[in-house]
């Protein structure tokens, strides 16, 4: 009966996980080039049972009764990194980054993430593809939390003010047509490397290097002025698997419960019996 419990109970465990992670995903539905985390649930693995001091081994020549599955989990949640959805803001610092011809990965058949280059608060580099950029105080190009937007040759981009265009290359051009800067695009060959750090940010813990798409003849992609990637999540979808999670976490806890009062009914006429 207590395997029945523990059963019940990471059941609960990984749907309300699911619904933390559905939660996520709905409250970001407007934060350009957020990418919707899907989970993948896995069950513990399975118990054989054997049968002791019956006939069953006498009758059929074995003592086996078969398979328990002792629970579930939630392995993990990974992001869906498809293209999202153009969005026209007029914004001249808003700058979409549409995916062309990738590379794919040779051992998970994966498209490559194009993204842009980013510097945190510690000064190390993260990714993102959220074109949501403003400029600072001093100049430079940066995303709406301040950190800086990298140029091909790794350094923040001053463009000076907002009256700026913006090439399909990166290229950043003043009004007077003086070349800025060139905003960099990387290649990520494995994104089931990145990892979400909050604010959009991306960290890359894969072995390989990550390139730039500049000049390289593998890949193909375009900037956007005035544009925007909007989120990937799916509101009808994520409403829907929401209310599918609660039913199965109230199922669970229904099950948990039946468990609980039979415990309380074993107890209590086993305790007047003695």
């Amino acid at each position: 009966m207590l395997r029945g419990l523990y059963a019940a109970g990471s059941g609960m465990i990984a749907q309300q996980r699911r619904q933390e992670m559905l939660t996520n995903n709905l409250s970001n539905v407007n934060t350009p080039g957020f990418k919707a985390d899907q989970a993948s649930l896995r069950t513990f693995p399975n118990m054989l049972i054997n049968a002791l001091g019956t006939d069953h081994q006498q009758a059929f020549g074995t003592n086996r009764v078969g398979e328990l599955a002792t629970g579930v989990y939630m392995q993990e949640q990974t992001p869906n990194f498809r293209q999202g959805d153009m969005q026209e803001t007029g914004n001249s610092t808003d700058i979409a980054l549409l995916q062309g011809l990738v590379p794919q990965d040779d051992d998970t058949g994966q498209d490559a993430l194009l993204v842009y280059e980013i510097l945190n608060n510690d000064g190390e580099i993260r990714y993102t593809r959220n074109g949501n950029f403003t400029i600072d105080g001093q100049g430079f190009l940066t995303n709406s939390q301040g950190h800086y937007i990298l140029g091909v040759d790794g350094d923040p981009i001053n463009v000076q003010n907002e009256n700026i265009r913006v090439e399909a290359n990166g290229q950043i051009f003043s009004n007077a047509n003086e070349l800025l800067g060139q905003i960099n695009v990387a290649v990520v060959a494995d994104p089931s490397q990145l990892v979400k750090e909050g604010n959009g940010f991306l960290r890359y813990d894969g072995e390989n290097d990550v390139i730039t798409a500049v000049d390289n003849a593998a890949v193909t992609y375009q900037l956007q002025q005035g544009f925007i990637e909007r989120s990937t999540v799916d509101t009808a979808q994520t409403m829907t698997e929401m209310m599918n999670t609660l039913r199965t976490f109230e199922a669970n806890q229904k099950v948990l419960q039946a468990y609980d009062q039979s415990l309380e009914r074993a107890v209590n006429n086993v305790g007047r019996l003695g």
